[in-house]
């Protein structure tokens, strides 16, 4: 089983579901991937518990300024993963870009398995750029901070983000409306961030802030931009990273032929042998 570790923003991991559900479409309910979402919304503030010094064009993250700040936000994402660890999931990703500049010190806490997010996001990049292209990111101020993204990107491409007016006027409120429900407002507010990237001859565009896929998606004013497959979204790509992952455990396939199997047996018994005789064991592929 996925687990799945939300609630930053809610919205953001709904969205992680439905395209974890969208990639795997199934012909009946039993063949859509099993996974458990916990939407842990009282985790504090990431960016708020974010004070950092920039980080540099290395391996090694901005460094908190604020301890005290930084292990309540660990404290509370190690109980989510413990939580979903308990529940036998055999992995956790974790829809939300801030939220992995807790990544290592999280990773080190929990036995099970938790895909880093950017890493992929870098992979699928990697495939599919040139070396040293230019690479548009939309993110957080926390984000661009803590250098989640750079400390990936900058081992091979130019990284490049809006300028510090777009970020404040278009890439923040956009985050906002979306987070507020207004999805329409944040895909006009974007707009200007977006065009800005585009000019700067970025040859992707990451959205690095899981929102934003929800405001330029849901809507058609992107249409042009949009044929060119210039965006990277990070949760449609830890979705399929998931499914990859999910299918190769040995027991997945075997398991659900198994129970397929029981089912079928069951439904041909007389309806007394089937009540007395089976039942059938939750199992957690």
């Amino acid at each position: 089983m996925i687990g799945i570790l939300g609630g930053m923003g809610t919205q953001a991991g709904l969205d992680f579901c439905n395209k974890l559900a969208m990639i795997n479409r199934g012909k009946i309910d039993q063949e859509y991937p099993l996974f458990m979402l916990y939407n842990k919304s009282n985790i504090p503030g990431r960016p708020t518990s974010i004070s950092v010094h920039a980080a540099s064009s290395s391996d090694i993250l901005g460094r908190p300024q604020n301890l005290n700040k930084y292990n309540k936000v660990l404290k509370s994402l190690t109980e989510g993963c413990i939580s979903l660890q308990k529940s036998c999931c055999k992995f956790i990703v974790i829809p939300c870009n801030t939220a992995h500049y807790w990544y290592d010190d999280l990773q080190k806490k929990i036995r099970i398995p938790i895909i880093n997010m950017p890493k992929e996001v870098y992979l699928h990049t990697k495939k599919n750029c040139k070396k040293k292209s230019k690479i548009g990111l939309l993110a957080t101020e926390g984000t661009l901070k803590t250098g989640v993204y750079n400390r990936f990107f900058d081992k091979g491409f130019s990284l490049i983000n809006p300028k510090k007016s777009l970020q404040i006027s278009s890439v923040n409120k956009a985050i906002k409306y979306v987070k507020m429900g207004k999805i329409k407002d944040a895909e006009i507010a974007i707009k200007p961030a977006v065009n800005y990237l585009v000019k700067m001859k970025c040859k992707k565009i990451v959205l690095g802030c899981t929102e934003l896929p929800i405001a330029i998606f849901a809507f058609k004013s992107f249409k042009n931009i949009k044929k060119s497959k210039i965006f990277l979204d990070p949760n449609l790509i830890l979705a399929n990273v998931s499914m990859k992952k999910y299918k190769s455990y040995p027991s997945h396939h075997f398991v659900r032929l198994l129970i397929s199997s029981l089912e079928k047996l069951i439904s041909r018994l007389p309806p007394h042998a089937s009540k007395s005789v089976f039942s059938l064991p939750k199992h957690t592929p």
